[in-house]
């Protein structure tokens, strides 16, 4: 019996080695059949992949869409728990992705619902408008839209700042969407500007020292206001043409050089960084600038900057020094040390104290989704020089170019930005 059976097996042995069979077809052209069903099998599948693929998209695309359109109806809606969580859930989706397209059609009626929010909300409804007054503005951007919703906004935001009586949470977002706001819409109404400009500075002037040189008591919870409209008008100032460049630091270096001893660590970080800021366009201005008061600025700055007193938080020690000692090692040295922030394929060189202050601006209002818009936010591209949104396949970024070659061609964008800027201010000067 097992000898039978190796006989039958004999056959079909014979075949698989190539010999015809009945059929007239050998084995490598069953092969060769086989091999191209899979292969048309395997594309059909990647392709079905691929459909499938472009469809979850499109579903999660106007899921997102559907969402958000809900919240825009809820900005409307009666209850003040609704329009809140509304306007959280909106500040989530602003900051975290480019919705330009989506918000184009639609800002108007996003504007209202703000406007109305601001004027008849609560502190904590107030606080969040104003937030995304902010965000509505870089996801738009300037040009004539973004010019006519800030007249309309702008003044709103304005009042709420400069009321001593609203709410300080209110205030202080009001201080910072007035900055961002102003920055992007109006940077070439010079009356807007200088408008924005003194409210701001009304705000945080209240901290600086009496007739007597003495700092004022402040009420409790003001220093984090204060800090916020000084670091939006320091942005605003960014702005300026040298004309009322010079008379802004003249005025205000020696009284922010005396807030230096403000008890609020976060007041004082914000003042050291204005004072490097003004410095620097006081340079920028005059190459042989020099301070009057300098000695004992430094000597001012390198006590915070060596400040070892227990009774401050170890973290906010830390950070007061490395500030301090990055201002003062600007004051004797000119010399900043450069931030490199990476997104994508890019890198963005902060290398003056001018482009710190509008990073920082951004990134206060945009916060974890500042990486997402520094790549495909049309407007912070711009405001940066870095040209349009890279798309870059797989061959291409596997030849990125190097780093002296990122770090050249960002200087050189950004010094041409400026120049552009330069002309604009000139215009304004005469305004001014």
């Amino acid at each position: 019996m097992p000898r039978s059976k190796k006989g039958r097996r004999a056959g079909p042995s014979k075949a698989r080695s190539g010999v015809k069979g009945e059929s007239g077809v050998s084995d490598d052209d069953l092969a060769s059949d086989v091999l191209s069903h899979c292969s048309s099998a395997s594309e059909a599948t990647s392709v079905q992949d691929e459909a499938a693929e472009v469809v979850d998209e499109q579903t999660a695309q106007e899921e997102t869409e559907d969402k958000l359109k809900q919240s825009i109806d809820d900005l409307a809606d009666k209850s003040v728990k609704v329009r809140v969580c509304a306007l959280e859930s909106l500040r989530q989706a602003f900051s975290s992705r480019l919705l330009t397209d989506f918000l184009l059609e639609r800002h108007f009626t996003v504007g209202d619902c703000l406007e109305r929010s601001l004027r008849k909300g609560g502190g904590a409804e107030q606080a969040a408008a104003a937030t995304l007054c902010s965000l509505l503005c870089v996801q738009v951007g300037g040009g004539a839209e973004g010019e006519k919703d800030f007249k309309t906004i702008g003044p709103v935001l304005g009042s709420i700042l400069i009321d001593s009586c609203a709410n300080l949470s209110a205030r202080r977002s009001c201080a910072r969407a007035l900055g961002m706001c102003c920055y992007v819409s109006a940077a070439e109404d010079a009356e807007d500007l200088l408008k924005a400009l003194a409210q701001l500075e009304g705000v945080f002037s209240s901290a600086y020292p009496l007739v007597g040189g003495a700092l004022p008591t402040v009420q409790a919870g003001t220093p984090p206001l204060h800090t916020a409209a000084l670091q939006a008008w320091a942005l605003l100032t960014t702005l300026c043409p040298s004309s009322h460049l010079s008379t802004i630091v003249q005025h205000h270096l020696p009284r922010l050089q005396a807030c230096l001893e403000s008890s609020d660590v976060h007041f004082r970080i914000a003042v050291g960084e204005t004072i490097a800021l003004l410095y620097e366009m006081g340079r920028d201005i005059d190459q042989d600038y020099e301070y009057e008061n300098r000695d004992a600025l430094c000597e001012a700055l390198k006590g915070l900057a060596t400040d070892g007193n227990k009774h401050r938080a170890k973290n906010d020690r830390r950070k007061q020094r490395s500030i301090f000692r990055e201002v003062l090692h600007y004051i004797e040295n000119e010399d900043f040390s450069e931030e490199r922030v990476r997104f994508g394929a890019e890198v963005l060189y902060i290398d003056c104290w001018v482009r710190r202050r509008i990073y920082e601006a951004f990134k206060d209002v945009l916060e974890s989704g500042t990486l997402h818009h520094l790549q495909w936010n049309p407007l912070l591209r711009d405001v940066f020089g870095l040209g349009s949104p890279l798309i870059l396949d797989t061959s291409v970024k596997s030849s990125k170019i190097s780093r002296v070659e990122r770090h050249l061609f960002n200087a050189a964008a950004f010094k041409a930005r400026t120049k552009l800027r330069n002309k604009v201010r000139d215009k304004r000067a005469d305004v001014m």
